[in-house]
């Protein structure tokens, strides 16, 4: 195309022919307001638009969980040309921290010249050979290698006192994708869609378990197997506290399996009939407790219809005004989602309903349960920040691996990002600009490599300051070869969490993993 190209000239040729042109130069001169100034090539160059990536990097192989993902991979190739799983697995969790939602914005990783080489990898694959290697996988021994890593991750932090939070998100889907059926979906009606039962450890964000279902098996039933199973595999020691959850879990299957385990549970009742018969007995009977916040609180029993035996539950009301208008009602974030507003002599009430097995005070039920909306943060996240929306194929296999893969790297990112920052919760929006982009080149004398990056938002100070904090601590475990590898890991997870536990270093799990 270069050779077709006639260039006009500011002068005449002389006598050569229009068509021969000179050699593209490496180097020229521009005129601007600043004065002239040299402008050379360097497409050799290697430069990075993710600066900062290279200490998650250092992350990642200190705590040996890219190491480990690799080695455990049930993927493997027999043709000489086909890529190597680590450079399949390095595409697809680069792509992923750098905000890739779909498998084409696997591509973008074409143009670091840094970072794929720090992790080990040879080349970037294309998104076709990504989609092509996660179809090779088996779907039972993809499952069991995705729990395997997820329950590595989390399995140290059980020694606490813990939340599991079960919940269901709608994932739309706008095409002729396996599971893409119309259930329930309370933003897009009538839309096709799947659907992800998610397991989540409450307070730490991290996900436990995630299952990628039909769009019409939205009921809490669909889910129940999954939260039998991951209670089940847990010692006695390491059960949690309280499992909690949404109207949808708040069924007699659901708390009859949990009460034949001895588990306590706290969950939101619809309102039904008999619930609101409930509630309109107790207003008319008085002697409601006020927590001082403007709520106020009022328990009894209750046995509904197909219900074995009566429970506890707790009525949570609180009042509104006669006459303030619904834009200022909607801008009032209620305690408890999904409550409903009844009229009671002329007053208005938003009431909510809580069933539980624990005996607590009602303020400090109220407040586990007000709690629960991290969760749905979290699940916000995971769908608009982490591809949980995205990267969809045609068969529902591929679709709940990268559903487990993605979780699985988010919750690598979450816990370096505590490491980084513990006091604050930080979502992918804010902590990707921050933690990880800035442009970056690398220079090499002798053996020796640099990194020289350019940070050019204003937090880039306080940053650095942690970046150098985080990267002295990953060095004092990788001086120190007595530590197992599941050790090392307890004590970084104990340097991310430090907050969560103190101060303390988490004990490693017997049976875990092998050392």
């Amino acid at each position: 195309m270069a050779d077709a190209l006639v260039v006009p000239r500011a002068h005449r040729p002389g006598e050569r022919s229009a068509g021969d042109l000179e050699a593209v130069p490496d180097q020229l001169t521009v005129d601007s307001f600043a004065g002239k100034i040299s402008v050379q090539w360097a497409p050799q160059e290697a430069v990075t638009p993710l600066g900062q990536l290279p200490f998650f990097i250092d992350f990642l192989k200190q705590s040996g969980l890219f190491e480990q993902l690799v080695r455990e991979a049930p993927l493997s190739y027999s043709s000489p040309n086909a890529p190597r799983p680590r450079d399949v697995l390095g595409t697809l969790v680069l792509s992923m921290v750098a905000g890739g939602l779909r498998y084409a914005h696997v591509n973008a990783l074409r143009y670091d010249g840094v970072n794929p080489e720090l992790l080990g990898m040879k080349r970037v694959c294309s998104d076709d050979s990504v989609r092509r290697a996660v179809a090779r996988l088996d779907a039972e021994e993809a499952e069991q290698w995705l729990c395997r890593q997820l329950e590595y991750v989390w399995r140290p932090l059980l020694q606490q006192d813990w939340i599991l939070d079960v919940d269901t998100t709608v994932k739309p889907l706008y095409g002729r994708q396996e599971g893409a059926q119309v259930g329930y979906s309370p933003h897009k009606r009538g839309r096709p869609a799947q659907v992800i039962h998610v397991y989540e450890m409450g307070t730490t964000r991290l996900v436990l378990e995630a299952e990628v279902v039909a769009g019409k098996q939205h009921h809490s039933q669909y889910g129940l197997p999954g939260l039998e199973r991951s209670l089940d595999r847990l010692a006695e020691a390491e059960r949690p506290a309280l499992v909690r959850g949404d109207c949808g879990y708040g069924t007699e299957r659901v708390m009859e399996a949990l009460e034949q385990r001895g588990q306590d549970y706290l969950f939101k009742l619809p309102m039904r009939p008999r619930v609101k018969e409930l509630v309109q007995r107790l207003a008319g009977q008085g002697g409601w407790e006020a927590d001082g916040q403007g709520w106020e609180m009022a328990e009894a029993e209750l046995q509904l219809l197909g219900w074995t035996r009566a429970r506890r539950v707790l009525v949570v009301r609180r009042k509104l005004g006669r006459k303030r208008p619904r834009k200022a009602l909607a801008r009032q974030q209620p305690l408890l989602p999904f409550a409903e507003v009844i009229v009671q002599e002329r007053q208005r009430y938003e009431y909510g309903v809580l069933v539980t097995s624990r005996h607590e005070e009602g303020q400090a039920l109220a407040q586990l349960y007000r709690e629960r909306g991290d969760a749905e943060n979290a699940l916000d996240e995971l769908k608009n920040q982490w591809g949980w929306g995205g990267f969809v194929t045609q068969d529902l296999q591929r679709t709940a691996i990268m559903a487990r893969l993605n979780a699985l790297v988010y919750n690598w990112w979450s816990l370096y990002v505590r490491m980084i920052d513990p006091e604050a919760r930080r979502e992918a929006q804010t902590s990707r600009p921050q933690m990880m982009d800035g442009v970056a080149r690398v220079t090499q004398h002798g053996r020796q490599k640099r990194l020289i990056p350019t940070i050019a938002h204003s937090a880039a100070g306080g940053l650095r300051a942690a970046f150098v904090a985080m990267t002295r601590f990953l060095r004092e475990v990788q001086n120190a070869p007595q530590l197992t590898p599941i050790e090392r890991w307890c004590r970084i997870l104990g340097y991310a969490l430090r907050k969560y536990f103190r101060g303390k270093v988490p004990d490693p799990p017997p049976g875990l993993l092998p050392a």
